[in-house]
Formats: structure tokens, C-alpha cells, sequence
């Protein structure tokens, strides 16, 4: 885990916290809009309100700023995926993972395109992440979706394809919302556009898994 700066004393004050806090809001605000070649320290502190000086002592670099933000952002992204309990009804745990992601893409837009920007510049600060702890939780939960496909408990499929395309339609709500909101129309482009997904991706899913009987 990447810490700050002041974050390696061994007293942090609450003041040291919130500028800290501060400086990650900054950070991520213009890193979800400009990438990380794109962004600039000078941009981050004038977002967060403080001399670039000031900044550096929390975090030393821009480099410094981006992980920290990036091992929050993947370590939040993926509790979604984590809670996909083998015990459970496959049918309601894709549903209920459906709706988790797309309650991450409502809730967290820009941890969602800071992410998106990343992967699209090559993956050069995350790879160790993707590599690791990404792949290896995959690789649990494709071992569940295959034992229940194996089971008969659903339609098989490639577990990882279908992990893959469940991460690209929610999170296409996130990263293209200003695309999303101007097809709709003002009319349809409420809140209500994440549950109107929520049923279609629902129905798209759990349509596609259902085991036909074979003399169909």
C-alpha cells in the first residue's frame, strides 16, 4: 500500500488527514478528466486549494498521488466481486452483482474513468495490481461460475468472458454517462437510467444462462 508522506511519521494529526483526504479529491478529479500523462501537480494543487510546495510534502510526486489512488479505487472496485458467494444461487449472485456494479458506475464515476484511463494508457502504474490480486481473485470466482455451469446449475459459458462483460456494460454507465444521458434524453436520463439498466442487463444475463433443456 502507497502512503503519503506525512502519512510515515509516526504521529499523523487530523489535520494531516484531511490534507491528505483533500489533496487524493484534487488528485482524482483531474486524473478521471485528463489521465495521468494529462495531469499535472500544478493542476492537483490548484484544485485542492494549496501551494504546490505545500502539496509536495504529502505526496512527493505525481507518481505518489495516481497509486495511492489507484490501490483505493481497485481495492473498492473489487469488493463487488468478492462478495460472489459460492454457496449462494447463481442466479441471484449474478443478479446481485449486476446491481453492485452498477451502483459503483452511479456512486463512483470518477474512480471508474481514472481506472478506464489507466488500463487505455497501457496499465504501466496498475500492471502488478491487474497481474495479482485482479487476476487472482477472477480466478476464484471463474472457479465458481464453472463448478455451478459443471453442475448444471446454469447454461455453460466462459466464466471469464462473462465476468468481462458484465464489468463492460455496467461500467459503460460510468466512463460514456455523457453519452449515456444524451441518447436517452432528458426524459429517461434521471437516476432512474441505473435501474432501467439494472432490469435490461438482468434480463440480457440471466437469459443467456438459463439451461435449455436439450431436446429444445
Amino acid at each position: 500500500m502507497v502512503l503519503p508522506r506525512a502519512a510515515r511519521t509516526q504521529r499523523r494529526t487530523r489535520i494531516q488527514e484531511e490534507k491528505e483526504e483533500r489533496i487524493l479529491e484534487a488528485a482524482l478529479e483531474v486524473f478521471s478528466l485528463h489521465g495521468f500523462r494529462g495531469a499535472t501537480v500544478d493542476q492537483i494543487a490548484e484544485v485542492a486549494g494549496m501551494s504546490k510546495p505545500n502539496l509536495l510534502y504529502y505526496f512527493r510526486t505525481k507518481e505518489a498521488m495516481h497509486r495511492a489512488l489507484i490501490t483505493r479505487v481497485l481495492d473498492t472496485w473489487l469488493d463487488p466481486l468478492r462478495e460472489f458467494d459460492a454457496a449462494g444461487n447463481p442466479v441471484s449472485e449474478i443478479r446481485s452483482y449486476i446491481r453492485r456494479k452498477l451502483e459503483m458506475a452511479r456512486d463512483f464515476p470518477r474512480e471508474s474513468r481514472l481506472f478506464a484511463n489507466e488500463v487505455l494508457q497501457g496499465a504501466a502504474n496498475i500492471e502488478d495490481e491487474l497481474k495479482g490480486p485482479l487476476k487472482a481473485l477472477v480466478d476464484e470466482k471463474a472457479a465458481v461460475i464453472h463448478a455451478w455451469a459443471k453442475a448444471g446449475k446454469i447454461a455453460r459459458c466462459d466464466p471469464y468472458h462473462l465476468i468481462f462483460s458484465i464489468w463492460s456494460t455496467t461500467q459503460h454507465y460510468a466512463d460514456f454517462d455523457v453519452q449515456v444521458r444524451a441518447v436517452l434524453g432528458q426524459e429517461k436520463a434521471g437516476d432512474g437510467r441505473f435501474e432501467d439498466a439494472a432490469r435490461f442487463l438482468e434480463q440480457l444475463f440471466i437469459n443467456g444462462l438459463q439451461v435449455r433443456d436439450a431436446a429444445s
